[in-house]
């Protein structure tokens, strides 16, 4: 829920040290790691303010009794499909269609994130069908977002090297493993050590256990090579020291709705209000950032131009620095969006290279089954667990596939749900129904890939030139389709997934080899990346723009390939190392 209103600061006679714009994970960590060494930052979130209350702030343990509706959504209120991304035309909630909903969201959206996530008719995208989740809340898609904390490894790093398509990035798993160390110190990571090179370890809390399913099918694909490991999950299980707003988790499932013990890392609890707390923070909500303001006859940033969200009203903010952490699709608007007459295809974009090189993750392809020794047994707290569990990547490590490169992992688990997910397709009425869902309850099983989608330069987004958002500024088009290499690997996670499930003893296999619409995995990267080569990439390692020596950019546009790892945790590292980058300039009087 927003926290009251509270009077907006507008702009002062003397600039802020630094603007970091957007509040969620990289926008809480370069604030964070600013503010607690002195600097003055303004944070400018599009979104509304959360309460610092986590119990305000989030609906975790809500019962479905509390709302008339019983958690649907309200009348008007309309959620997006998978089926629909596919046969709405562009801007989604434009079509006549959606005509008879006063709010459009995307698939995301639900009685818990409804007031986060953003109405597609104010917020509309046109080109090639895309999912895009955007979060309009302090902390943004941290507030809900899966917790899945993997680290990169030099697999991934140097897949060019490994494989020879793409760009290797400038910086190995050695420049950026101390950084990991220091997120999960900070934070909280929870995980086992493995000792696979390909999926390094962290310095971990209490790992969650795997039920007696998940262990069955551990032991049968331990035969096969592969790996099943309790999922890793930006939770702190043992509690984190110096962080008044935080808890260690109890265990008691829902995460998605927002953890009111602020377990979960959430960008506001963790990194935001402890920043705020120094005196060096000021937070600027309902903040539509338009362009980054640039003086041409120094090259410099200056500021950023802000359209107050509720009034409309428009306003400079000046800062010595200014750091875009919007999200990876937003700060290349942001770029993009930045022109003049020297600058006529946008900021920091002499390349050409922003909006290019759009990647993410492919998912959708998997199995579900029935373990038949789970069947009739006692149900366990499985959704208790804030993580599921995860098959390690296997394809084209050692190896080489002879239809696809790059590789993909699996996320899922077994045992019982909140609700029991085997009702729907168990047949009958009365007391032998409900033994027969009793009985399959804790015998379910699902998996589902994620694999890595290939940053190619045709894969782009770029602005509209007739479109523009309620704010009136230019919307992205999206000229961006999965490949050949997506498909084929798709193909091999259905075979896969089968084939695993058939090795584990399951039975009433159902197999899924539809891949889902380009965006579903909520995890866009690439189209700001870095290099050491301005004429093909945007920043160089720690996100400094090549062109605009004190603007940044420290999400997932700046990294160069997507691995098949979830990227949040990497996005916190690379923002971390960048930050100790810029104090270390500022003291130098270089920026």
């Amino acid at each position: 829920m927003a926290q009251s209103p509270t009077p907006q600061i507008t702009p002062g006679k003397e600039p802020f040290d630094a603007i970091v714009v957007g509040s969620g994970a990289a926008g809480g960590m370069a604030a964070f790691q600013l503010a607690m060494a002195g600097v003055k930052v303004l944070l400018l979130e599009a979104g509304q303010m959360l309460d610092s209350d986590p119990t305000k702030a989030y609906r975790t343990m809500e019962w479905p009794y509390k709302d008339l509706r019983r958690h649907r959504l309200p009348v008007g209120e309309f959620a997006l499909s998978a089926a629909e991304y596919r046969t709405l035309d562009r801007p989604y909630g434009l079509t006549p269609e959606m005509q008879q909903y006063k709010k459009v969201m995307a698939y995301s959206g639900n009685h818990f994130t409804r007031e986060w996530i953003v109405d597609e008719k104010q917020h509309p995208i046109t080109g090639t069908p895309y999912a895009w989740v955007r979060a309009r809340v302090l902390g943004g898609k941290t507030n809900l977002w899966g917790r899945v904390s993997l680290r990169f490894s030099d697999l991934d790093l140097k897949a060019k090297t490994h494989d020879g398509f793409g760009e290797d990035w400038p910086i190995s798993y050695a420049d950026i493993s101390p950084y990991y160390d220091k997120v999960d110190t900070l934070l909280g990571i929870s995980g086992t050590r493995e000792n696979i090179p390909h999926l390094p370890d962290g310095i971990f809390q209490r790992a969650l256990k795997l039920n007696c399913g998940e262990v069955q099918i551990q032991r049968a694909i331990a035969k096969m090579g592969r790996r099943l490991i309790p999922g890793r999950a930006g939770v702190t299980t043992d509690g984190v020291l110096n962080n008044k707003y935080r808890a260690r988790c109890m265990g008691r499932g829902r995460c998605g709705r927002g953890c009111d013990l602020n377990a979960a890392f959430h960008s506001p609890g963790a990194l935001i209000f402890p920043a705020r707390d120094s005196g060096n923070l000021t937070v600027r909500t309902d903040s539509v950032v338009s362009e980054v303001l640039i003086d041409d006859s120094t090259n410099k940033a200056t500021g950023v131009r802000v359209i107050d969200r509720n009034t409309r009203e428009t306003m400079d903010f000046r800062g010595r620095v200014v750091i875009l952490a919007a999200s990876c699709l937003e700060s290349t608007r942001l770029l993009l969006n930045s022109r003049s007459a020297s600058r006529p295809n946008g900021a920091a974009n002499s390349s050409g290279v922003v909006g290019h090189y759009f990647c993410e993750h492919v998912m959708g392809p998997g199995a579900s089954a029935t373990i038949p020794s789970r069947v009739g047994t006692a149900p366990t707290l499985d959704d208790g667990r804030p993580q599921s569990t995860y098959i390690v990547r296997f394809r084209n490590v050692t190896d080489r596939h002879k239809d696809f490169i790059r590789g993909y992992g699996f996320q899922g688990a077994s045992g019982a749900a909140e609700y029991p997910s085997n009702a729907a397709d168990t047949p009958g009425f009365g007391a032998s129904f409900k033994k027969a869902v009793r009985d399959g309850y804790p015998a379910r099983v699902n998996y589902t890939g994620f694999g890595e989608v290939l940053a190619r330069k045709e894969n782009r987004v770029f602005l509209d030139p007739e479109v523009k958002d309620a704010w009136g500024i230019p919307v992205l088009k999206f000229d961006y389709r999965f490949s050949d290499n997506e498909r084929k690997m798709g193909a091999d996670m259905a075979d896969t997934a089968e084939e695993m499930l058939r090795a584990a003893g399951a039975t009433d296999i159902k197999v899924r080899r539809d891949v889902l619409t380009e965006g579903w995995s909520i995890h866009e990267m690439g189209t700001a990346r870095m290099g050491t080569d301005p004429r093909t990439s945007v920043t160089n390692s720690f996100g400094q723009t090549h062109d605009v020596k004190n603007l940044f950019v420290v999400d997932g546009a700046i990294f160069v390939s997507a691995s098949c790892q979830n990227p949040t945790w990497m996005i916190m590292a690379l923002c971390w190392r960048a930050m100790d980058y810029v104090k270390d300039e500022m003291k130098r009087g270089d920026l």
